[in-house]
């Protein structure tokens, strides 16, 4: 009787220290949980190599339906780091395949063994190896949207306004039916390297450089001026630079006539400037149905 209620005893407070474990330890365990299941249940690219350095590759996923659009994706990482691994999220590919198109994440030859001319060249390069492809990749190359995080958002802003790299790929302004920048902080390179403090300022002259009119040509607000990619949905989190640069390359682009949307959306410094990236493509997370619904009207046309 005795070593029954002892027992007893001793599952009751494991029981009662399981349901008091720590809200970061259940938390890690629903995130793992939710990771098994969408590794489970998502299709799996395929890797590509569009050129011939080894970071010149990309992953591809097919669109369940030919003829169906493609979004591209430019990781991150301060010009310097960042993979197509691990910087799309981990809802991206599986959200965008559920909403019908295809999805591809580029890498590119990373500073300082390449410039940042030569990355937006590689993301040029990338969508041309793409288009080209198109009728065996089964999706539609008149529909193709290229987004970017943090430095992707740069080189695909970039990209979308400065028509030398698409011009250099055999491509053109229409080859894209629009650009999503999420959370850049350097649309403008002067004003960010004079405004944006001391955290990233080694980053910014290791990828720019310290001449203004290199700057300046690396500047997708300075090339905002017609002829652009046809539209841009500009993301941002609440942090003061990302929001200005933003808002200025909004402004500079509905000046030249390009249809350019600027939204704003809860989350402050880094771990904001992280979220936006990870979190996209999850249906509770506030940007997704923005940008879905945006990506329905630019595909629409």
């Amino acid at each position: 009787m005795k070593t029954s209620l002892t027992l007893c005893v001793l599952l009751l407070a494991l029981a009662c220290a399981e349901a008091q474990l720590p809200l970061v330890e259940r938390l890690r365990e629903r995130i793992a949980e939710r990771r098994a299941t969408a590794d489970s249940t998502a299709a799996k690219p395929v890797e590509m190599s569009y050129g011939r350095d080894p970071l010149q590759k990309l992953d591809y996923w097919r669109p369940t339906a030919a003829g169906s659009p493609l979004v591209v994706f430019v990781h991150g990482g301060g010009w310097k780091r960042g993979d197509k691994n691990n910087a799309t999220g981990i809802e991206k590919s599986g959200h965008y395949l559920a909403q019908g198109y295809g999805f591809a994440s580029i890498n590119y030859r990373l500073v300082p063994a390449a410039t940042v001319e030569q990355q937006a060249q590689d993301v040029a390069s990338a969508l041309a190896f793409l288009i080209r492809q198109s009728g065996l990749l089964g999706f539609d190359a008149s529909r193709v949207v290229l987004m970017g995080h943090s430095a992707g958002a740069h080189l695909s802003a970039l990209v979308g306004t400065d028509m030398q790299y698409l011009k250099k790929a055999e491509l053109g302004a229409k080859s894209l039916r629009g650009v999503i920048p999420l959370d850049g902080a350097c649309y403008d390179v002067p004003r960010q390297i004079a405004e944006g403090g001391d955290f990233m300022q080694g980053t910014y002259i290791e990828a720019f450089g310290s001449e203004k009119e290199r700057q300046l040509a690396l500047s997708p607000t300075h090339h905002a001026a017609a002829p652009n990619a046809p539209a841009f949905l500009i993301l941002h989190v609440q942090r003061v630079d990302g929001t200005a640069q933003s808002k200025a390359l909004g402004e500079a682009l509905s000046k030249a006539g390009t249809a350019a949307e600027v939204r704003g959306f809860e989350g402050r410094g880094l771990q904001g400037h992280a979220e936006i990236n990870r979190r996209l493509g999850d249906p509770a997370y506030p940007a997704t149905p923005v940008v879905d619904e945006w990506l329905k009207k630019v595909f629409a046309k």
